[in-house]
């Protein structure tokens, strides 16, 4: 209700917003921009009960001072991302096949490391294309009782295992 009275309108709104801090952390050399936006949504919202009766103004302006300290705390503590696999070869050489095929394995296994409700989850999440996957990932956060916001957070960190994990068996498969 903070964002517009009107849930469609919220929605949009939200979603303008989100865009606008993943471009603002782009723009400032971010490397997980699509994290810090969501961080900075997660604080407003453990703060909007609390400010929501008196603040004045647009509520994206609230949004992008909070940006300003999640920006300043990432460059305070930056960390470097995990190294980039080597240059792949050509679509067409036995190597690139073979590092598809490894790449692949790992993730099948890593997803089998899941449990069943995660797996589905997240490969329910990234169906779709453009306005049906919007649709799609709303229809996906009212069928289990969450906000689309707690949804992405829950998806963030299911990611963020399965990189890992990836990223660990590739590591075995070729050394």
């Amino acid at each position: 209700m903070w964002l517009h009275p009107e849930r469609e309108r919220a929605g949009i709104k939200y979603e303008e917003i989100r865009f606008g801090l993943i471009k603002i952390f782009t723009r400032r050399g971010c490397l997980i921009s699509e994290e810090l936006a969501d961080e900075t949504i997660d604080r407003v919202c453990r703060k909007v009960h609390d400010i929501a009766d008196n603040y004045v103004g647009d509520p994206a302006l609230y949004f992008y001072g909070v940006a300003k300290n999640v920006l300043h705390e990432y460059h305070k503590k930056k960390v470097d991302p995990e190294p980039l696999p080597p240059q792949l070869p050509d679509d067409n050489d036995e190597e690139y096949r073979s590092y598809q095929e490894k790449h692949w394995e790992c993730l099948e296994h890593c997803l089998n490391e899941l449990s069943n409700e995660d797996r589905r989850l997240i490969i329910h999440y990234f169906q779709d294309n453009h306005r049906a996957k919007i649709d799609h990932r709303r229809e996906i956060a009212d069928s289990l009782n969450i906000s689309l916001n707690h949804l992405r957070v829950k998806i963030h960190r299911l990611k963020t295992e399965l990189q890992t994990c990836i990223f660990g068996c590739l590591k075995n498969l070729t050394a």
